[in-house]
């Protein structure tokens, strides 16, 4: 009795699948915890230990330590602050609120905490100010230093993890002693549950101040009223006006706790298009199945009792459950269960391997996004440059050299000043580290790179940063206004024998617009005019940035021996004198030239967004092939930018948008909210037929809120703050371009390798199911086995996920269009060879059916079964046939379905894909196996050598099928999948035509305003009036079609040619208009010099 065997191959089936999935799935994660624990040891953090700085791990802060903070760091641990200049910390990701805290020392907190590190002279603090740091928050402006109280599972975040693994746990005895206390101050944080958040959080840290300092305390009660209060975050961002530091909080609150790898809680779009395609196969499938049920039962029911006239016994309940086993294997056979497991090998393998070209993969959806991505917005330093930068021309003692002068031809005193000025009013972080002796190379520059190329002319120039620092080490700093996006300059405050001195270096723009005198020969001061501001500007600095260098102009005042608002910035930094403006070379990397020629012909739009001068920024993108000489494409400045994409009561115009955008190349002077206006612009735009996904690439703490808005967000992994990486999906290891075009090859992979298996999938789906169906209707038996199918569903799913999803990519993936977000993953020659090859499968099943005892030497089974219908439970040779050449002509398709885009070799690049060929040789010879000793167990007859041939003929007839198949058009094919998708899913189609009229109705509406709103309509002639006939005319009988339409195409031709001439006269009054005005502005200019004069 072998009943049970037909129960025990589906059990083994499911175990198989179960375990091939949850050992993928185990795989997937130890690979991504392999990940996370890359991302921490790649946090580094700056502390003194034996009396120097040091760079190591997060997770080798001990308490004690005192840390280094700076400008877009995320706090690693808790503390209390002992130094700061500008510190700004956004506590958004604790307290819920989106405030940004300033945090300051007062008098009492520095004679407290500064009795073990010796006096320094700190800037001037207030009152009452909040000293407590908190791990997990983000440092939004500034820098300081902390001394290190809690770390690890002490720390606010560690508490915060071991409650959620207390209420995880739902028994934990350190959870039943929270409770049992009394109630605490509480941490309400969005990332934790609405049950956690009503349980208590209490830090209890054994390193905190004695109990006589009330200032902890004071903190505490501040921290307690903050949480107490209700949480409100929006997680949509806007384009209007919307903070950084706020979008930056809720961008981070969509991301990870841990900065970690995260596979992706929401589906992707590839992925909704495979659960709503899985949803509908399933239907197909779930019908078919119902139809063999019905058929297998209603033709034994009407053999048995009414034909043969039986009555009803106990054996037929046997039948019947066989028909049900029979059913059931249709659906499990035609339910995609294999979709979800390719997709996700396809993704695993890929953010493998791309770590191997430097892209760090955090969020596993963002591979498939990119390869949909029609638009790049790059940084450009570090990322289109090689970020070692060298200063190579200069601007000083009132001379502009192509060339560096020596040393010897600059006045001392003003050397001495400029080195003062450079290693006073920068980063002490920032430094040039010689090479080790047996390595080699050039000096490896630490911090900013702008930073140690001015360092850099400090040492070639003979001078020492280092000895300079000490005699100002950076305790002794009054105050530091940081660099930021808002300012484009830094400047110091210190202290020195003959009163306070403020050293300034930026933008050249920026900080020249703020001097009033210039250092010229001999260290001479002369006033600076606005005259000479414009030829300097001209001659000097846009000259500079014609040959691609970013300027920076150094400037100093000094302020007098008595103390001032230090925190009155706009009094300060004003009535500068200029030292010198230099030109920083940032040479473009050598591979980014090909990196982008490589996306234009991928038909992926890579525009520049920078804060560099626009000369500058042009002078790069035309380098790096961007731009080209004949292209007419936008160079904007953010300013400019800013002004054409608002209406007139200011607010951003999705409209304005939409007019600038697509011509915008490059984007210079830009600050983040500008990058931010512009990603949400693009991302937003319905202008094109296939709305944009767009990848965006960011380094800086405020790039966190386009990084966040962006489909893809690049971080750089070098340059990049945390925050930047923590709102990002990959993160760069390199900071290279290049790699984001290997991303890119990899995301386009990802995609195909669906597709291949979808296209092989389907096409042995079709087979299947149609054979069920038609023989149950027509022979009352199946020729498929239950166990036959189970087998097939395991070649078909399992192991052709893990051949067709490993598939490595090509170059060749680069040379077509992104697919978008709306075109469908079945594309019409996709369709075109899944009908064909299940046509040919099916008609060779049905002739081995049906005509097989002339040729094949088999017994027809068909004429047994409908003489008997128990005669379909016996072995047959005929059934095996069908099996047998049903599995070979799949698996001999599995190379076709390798090619996507009609290419007639299938067999190239096979060999480079070992888990291909191996699992193929696999199956076929695990196929040999089931027929020859499979016996009873797989329901097989052996066969001969003759039906061997047979069926290897038949199998390899699919290749040559294949080279026919390639030769039919696609348009029908297309045609064809639109009417199933109408008529498999009505609902879900007329949604989609819907939702395209739509957006056809918004695009002729705006078309429909812009022809109206030109001032050249008047002069067009109207197309209505184009052939008619009028009582005026001569001709009395009808003008023949092709006078018509020579008529048409002349009244064309007239209509482009007035617009030509309206648009060159409208562009010509516009340049008479801008002349005027000059010529008044100068004539305005003009008189008020002359009267100053005269004054």
């Amino acid at each position: 009795n072998l009943e049970w065997i037909e129960g025990v191959a589906i059990l083994v089936a499911v175990l198989v699948v179960v375990f091939v999935t949850a050992f993928n799935d185990w795989r997937k994660e130890r690979q991504f915890r392999g990940l996370q624990s890359k991302i921490e040891k790649d946090q580094q953090t700056s502390v003194v230990r034996d009396g120097h700085i040091q760079q190591i791990p997060v997770a080798d802060l001990v308490v004690g330590d005192l840390c280094f903070i700076k400008y877009g760091d995320l706090l690693p641990a808790d503390g209390i602050l002992v130094q700061s200049s500008d510190l700004k910390i956004d506590e958004s990701s604790l307290t819920g609120q989106t405030t940004i805290c300033s945090l300051r020392l007062s008098n009492q907190h520095k004679s407290f905490y500064f009795g073990f590190l010796g006096e320094t002279d700190l800037i001037k603090k207030g009152e009452g100010d909040d000293i407590g740091l908190l791990s997990g928050t983000h440092v939004m402006e500034g820098s300081g230093r902390m001394v290190v109280l809690g770390v690890g599972l002490n720390s606010q975040v560690g508490s915060i993890m071991s409650l959620l693994g207390a209420t995880e746990g739902g028994k934990s005895t350190k959870a039943k002693k929270s409770e049992s206390k009394p109630k605490p101050r509480t941490q309400s944080t969005p990332k934790v549950s609405a049950d956690l958040q009503q349980q208590s959080v209490r830090i209890e840290d054994e390193t905190k101040p004695a109990e006589g300092s009330t200032q902890w305390r004071e903190v505490s009660e501040r921290k307690s009223s903050h949480e107490s209060k209700p949480t409100n975050n929006s997680h949509d961002a806007t384009v209007q006006d919307s903070k950084p530091a706020q979008a930056v909080a809720e961008a981070d609150e969509e991301g990870d706790d841990e900065g970690g790898v995260d596979d992706g809680k929401h589906k992707s779009v590839l992925q909704s298009k495979l659960t709503t395609l899985a949803l509908y196969i399933g239907y197909i499938g779930m019908s078919a199945a119902f139809l063999t049920l019905i058929c297998l039962i209603v033709r034994y029911c009407i053999t048995t009792y009414v034909v043969k006239g039986e009555k009803a016994s106990g054996s037929d309940v046997g039948y019947f459950i066989s028909f049900l086993i029979q059913a059931i294997t249709v659906v499990v056979v035609s339910v995609p269960e294999g979709l979800p497991l390719a997709v996700t090998l396809a993704l695993a393998y890929a953010v493998r391997k791309m770590m191997t070209d430097n892209n760090l993969v955090r969020h596993l959806d963002a591979c498939e996004t990119m390869g949909n991505a029609s638009t790049i917005c790059s940084d450009k330093t570090g990322t289109l440059t090689t970020n070692r930068m060298t200063v190579v021309q200069s601007y000083i003692n009132g001379k502009h050299g192509e060339t560096l002068p020596k040393k010897e031809e600059v006045n001392q005193d003003l050397l001495s000043l400029l080195f003062e000025a450079v290693s006073v009013n920068s980063n002490y972080t920032s430094k040039i580290e010689e090479p080790k002796p047996d390595v080699g190379g050039l000096p490896k520059q630490v911090g900013n790179k702008t930073e140690c190329a001015l360092l850099d002319l400090v040492q070639r120039w003979g001078g020492s940063y280092d000895k300079i620092r000490q005699e100002y080490p950076e305790g002794r700093l009054v105050k530091v206004y940081t660099f930021n996006s808002a300012r484009k300059m830094m400047s110091t405050i210190i202290q020195r024998d003959d009163g306070y001195r403020v050293y300034t270096k930026g933008a050249s723009e920026m900080v020249l617009t703020k001097c009033t005198a210039i250092l010229g020969e001999n260290n001479q001061e002369k006033q600076l005019t606005d005259e000479q501001k414009k030829h300097i500007t001209q001659e000097v600095i846009e000259k500079m940035a014609h040959d691609a260098l970013r300027t920076i102009c150094i400037a100093y005042k000094d302020l007098g021996k008595d103390k001032m608002d230090w925190d009155d910035e706009e009094k300060i930094i004003s009535n500068l004198k200029c030292i010198a403006v230099v030109g920083i070379e940032d040479p473009v990397r050598d591979e980014v030239p090909e990196a982008i020629e490589k996306c234009q012909k991928a038909g992926v739009v890579v525009r520049m967004v920078t804060g560099d001068n626009i000369m500058t920024a042009r002078s790069i993108a035309t380098k790096c092939g961007i731009l080209k000489p004949d292209d007419d494409f936008l160079v904007l400045e953010g300013k400019d930018f800013n002004q054409r994409i608002r209406d007139a009561s200011g607010r951003i115009s999705q409209k304005k948008l939409d007019e600038v955008w697509p011509k915008l190349r490059v984007l210079a002077r830009s600050s983040p909210q500008d990058k931010y206006n512009l990603v949400n612009g693009i991302v937003e735009s319905r202008a094109t037929h296939h709305r944009e996904v767009v990848a965006v690439t960011g380094d800086g703490t405020n790039d966190g809120p386009a990084l966040k808005r962006a489909d893809v967000g690049f971080a750089m992994g070098i340059q990049g703050t945390d925050v930047a990486k923590q709102a990002s999906d990959i993160i760069l290891t390199d900071d290279n371009f290049s790699s984001i075009v290997k991303a890119m090859m990899w995301g386009r992979n990802v995609y195909d390798c669906i597709a291949k298996f979808l296209q092989f999938q389907l096409t042995a789906n079709l087979s299947a199911g149609i054979l069920s169906v038609v023989s149950a209707a027509a022979i009352s038996s199946v020729p498929l086995r239950a166990v036959q199918m189970l087998w097939v569903n395991l070649v078909m799913d399992t192991l052709a996920s893990l051949a067709l999803a490993t598939e490595p990519p090509t170059e060749e993936l680069l040379n077509r269009k992104p697919y978008g977000r709306t075109k469908s993953i079945i594309s019409p020659m996709m369709m075109r060879n899944i009908i064909g090859q299940a046509l040919y499968q099916l008609v060779v099943m049905f002739v081995i059916l049906y005509a097989g005892q002339y040729f094949l030497g088999v017994e027809s089974t068909v004429d047994k079964i409908q003489n008997d219908p128990h005669a379909g439970r016996e072995l047959s040779e005929q059934f095996t046939m069908v099996f047998n050449a049903f599995v070979l002509m799949t698996l001999f398709n599995e190379i076709n379905s390798r090619k996507l885009h009609g290419e007639r070799n299938v067999f190239r690049g096979i060999f480079r894909n070992p888990f291909f060929y191996c699992i193929w040789l696999f199956c076929f010879g695990a196929q040999i196996l089931i027929v020859t000793f499979g016996g009873r167990v797989f329901s097989c007859a052996q066969l001969n050598i003759q039906q061997w041939a047979w069926s290897i003929l038949f199998g390899v007839g699919s290749l040559l099928w294949q080279q026919i198949i390639l030769c039919i058009p696609t348009k029908p094919f297309g045609l064809c999948f639109s009417a199933m998708y109408r008529v498999c899913c009505p609902c879900c189609y007329k949604r989609q035509q819907k939702k395209r009229a739509e957006a056809e109705a918004r695009r002729q509406s705006e078309a429909n305003i812009r022809r109206q709103s030109r001032k050249s309509d008047g002069d067009h002639i109207q197309f209505s009036t184009i052939g008619q006939l009028t009582s005026a005319t001569v001709v009395t009988e009808p003008p023949p079609v092709f006078a018509k339409f020579m008529l048409r195409k002349s009244v064309d031709r007239l209509n482009s040619e007035f617009r030509v001439i309206n648009e060159f006269r409208t562009r010509l009054e516009e340049l008479k208009d801008k002349k005027v005005e000059e010529a008044i502005e100068y004539k305005r200019n003009s008189r008020g010099n002359l009267l100053e004069e005269q004054l």
